[in-house]
């Protein structure tokens, strides 16, 4: 076995390791049960549901409980709602199924392994270690780890949560060919998400060519299964990826590939729908306000996360709107 891919393998194990231990100590409490409305359509999967992808793991597992119930305290139609988790394969995912199972007791779920080492190798160290996770990469392989009767799925990170019904995003329309949503940030510089090395390689640079490109943050999205499997798009990133680990074209974990396969090709939504940044920023991870205009999901994109701010007693003030939905036990009332 080659040294890399070694170390890569044994890392990966020790994490695993760990994450399974951090799992069996986490206690939550039970969420009520959410009914449909008298106006929803009848409960029929795939037809009538709305589908969501999110992933699991041990440092963000309280996070992705908190997202759950705010999808479903604000949704008309929980009960059409399924949701479909990625853990690493090494995971307990055991343990994760009955966490979820406890905590939400009629949820409609699966949860889908995902082999890590299939992304370890394509990873380059970025400047945020958590952002160098390999389960922070299943999002590109999500058409090849769902079934195929899925067409459609919300796909939302774990560090958020929505106050709007989410049935108003899955409606998001997806016209001619477009095989993903999600909102769009032109004012941001588009430029800084990739290396000199790339812009002043004129093959490489007219990878946008005749194309629009803007910023989008790939913690909300929209995605048509259905045409990215048509399409090969998980061959596509990995491509970037691969040469990404011979020529260092950008500096930014996950995100950049998405841009360079699909931006400027996507369905705008409104802003409301990703407030995102909530964290702060990568390096200070400071405090930050909430964008102009309405709000439909709280993104807590960035250094910070609200529960660590509030277990610290060093809370910013939008962590407040968070808390209401944390299903974490305090130490003190946990079950013997």
């Amino acid at each position: 076995m080659p040294p890399i891919v070694a170390f890569s393998t044994i890392l990966i194990i020790l994490v695993s390791i760990t994450a399974k231990n951090a799992v069996a100590n986490l206690h939550f409490r039970e969420a009520p049960k959410f009914y449909n409305s008298v106006n929803c359509p009848a409960v029929n999967p795939p037809i009538s549901a709305v589908h969501v992808a999110m992933t699991l793991d041990a440092a963000y597992l309280r996070g992705s409980m908190a997202a759950i119930l705010s999808v479903l305290q604000h949704s008309s139609c929980p009960e059409n709602i399924v949701f479909h988790f990625v853990a690493s394969s090494a995971a307990d995912t055991a343990v994760l199924r009955r966490l979820i199972s406890k905590s939400f007791p009629y949820l409609q779920f699966e949860i889908y392994p995902f082999d890590a080492s299939a992304a370890a190798g394509l990873i380059s160290t970025s400047i945020r270690a958590a952002l160098d996770c390999p389960l922070n990469y299943a999002r590109n392989y999500l058409a090849d780890l769902l079934p195929t009767s899925i067409r459609k799925i919300v796909y939302l990170d774990s560090d958020l949560v929505l106050v709007d019904d989410i049935s108003k995003l899955a409606a998001t329309p997806l016209p001619n060919d477009v095989v993903l949503a999600a909102p769009e940030y032109c004012n941001a510089n588009f430029t800084s998400y990739f290396t000199p090395t790339f812009w002043s390689n004129p093959s490489l640079s007219l990878t946008f060519a005749n194309r629009n490109p803007c910023y989008f943050n790939t913690g909300v999205m929209v995605i048509d299964l259905e045409r990215w499997r048509f399409g090969d798009f998980t061959t596509k990133i990995v491509e970037w990826m691969e040469l990404q680990k011979r020529m260092r074209i950008y500096e930014l974990g996950s995100l950049p590939p998405f841009l360079l396969v699909f931006a400027g090709n996507i369905a705008p939504v409104d802003h409301r729908w990703n407030q995102h940044g909530l964290g702060g920023d990568n390096f200070r991870g400071l405090c930050r306000d909430l964008h102009p205009g309405p709000v439909s999901l709280l993104h807590w994109s960035g250094k910070g996360k609200p529960w660590a701010r509030l277990d610290a007693n060093r809370p910013c003030p939008l962590d407040a709107l968070w808390a209401p939905y944390d299903l974490l036990k305090p130490p003190y009332i946990l079950e013997s």
